[in-house]
C-alpha cells in the first residue's frame, strides 16, 4: 500500500501498534494475577519481563529487519489470528516480544521477495537461533498455517490502525482553527447565526 511508503506513517504506526500491544499485555497481566485457573505456559513465555519496552523493541525490528512496511500490518493480522485460535495463550508482558519478532519474521517471509534468515531475526530479537526456529514452528501451527491475508482483510486492519492513529494524535495537531480564521463577511456571519438559532 503506497500510503505505508510515506516516511511519516511508519513511526506513527509503530508507536500506535506498540501502545496497543502494551495495553493488551497490561490488561492480560492483571487478568492473569486475579485468575484462579492456571494459564498455559508456551514457548513464547519468558522467565521474566524483558527490560526493553515494546515500542523500543518494535522500533529495533523496524530498523534492522528491512522488511516492507506492509509486514507490520500483516504481523498485526497474524497476532490477532493467533490470539483467537489460541485463547489459552493471551498476549502478556512475558510473551509479547517473542510474539512480535516471530510475527514480523513470518510476515516478511510470506510477503517479501527478499528477507533475512532466522539467525538474523534471532540476533535482532535478542534470542538464540534455536529458539527462533522453535518460535516460528509453534507460531505457524498456532495459526493453522493460515498466512494468506486478502486485500480486503489487509485494508480493514490498516484502516483500523490508521483511524486509531488519527484519534490518538496529540490535540495540538488536530485542533480546529479559531473562529476568527474563518473567512466570511458580517452579512454571512449574521445569516449563519440565524440558521444556527433556527436549528
Amino acid at each position: 500500500m503506497a500510503e505505508l511508503e510515506n516516511p511519516g506513517v511508519m513511526p506513527k504506526l509503530i508507536a500506535f501498534l506498540s501502545s496497543l500491544l502494551e495495553r493488551v499485555s497490561e490488561s492480560n497481566d492483571l487478568t492473569r494475577r486475579v485468575a484462579t485457573q492456571s494459564q498455559s505456559v508456551s514457548v513464547f513465555d519468558g522467565l521474566s519481563r524483558p527490560s526493553i519496552t515494546v515500542q523500543s523493541y518494535l522500533e529495533r525490528i523496524f530498523k534492522y529487519a528491512n522488511c516492507s512496511p506492509s509486514c507490520f500490518v500483516v504481523a498485526y493480522v497474524y497476532l490477532d489470528r493467533f490470539t483467537h485460535r489460541q485463547p489459552s495463550l493471551p498476549i502478556n508482558s512475558f510473551n509479547v516480544h517473542r510474539l512480535l519478532i516471530t510475527s514480523v519474521m513470518v510476515s516478511a517471509k510470506f510477503l517479501d521477495d527478499r528477507y533475512y534468515n532466522n539467525a538474523y531475526y534471532a540476533k535482532v530479537g535478542g534470542i538464540s537461533t534455536k529458539e527462533m526456529n522453535l518460535l516460528e514452528l509453534d507460531f505457524l501451527f498456532g495459526l493453522g498455517f493460515d498466512l494468506n491475508v486478502t486485500p480486503n482483510t489487509f485494508h480493514a486492519y490498516f484502516s483500523y490502525l490508521k483511524k486509531e492513529m488519527t484519534l490518538l494524535q496529540p490535540l495540538s495537531l488536530v485542533l480546529v482553527p479559531p473562529r476568527s480564521v474563518l473567512t466570511f463577511n458580517d452579512e454571512e456571519a449574521s445569516h449563519q447565526q440565524q440558521q444556527q438559532l433556527a436549528v
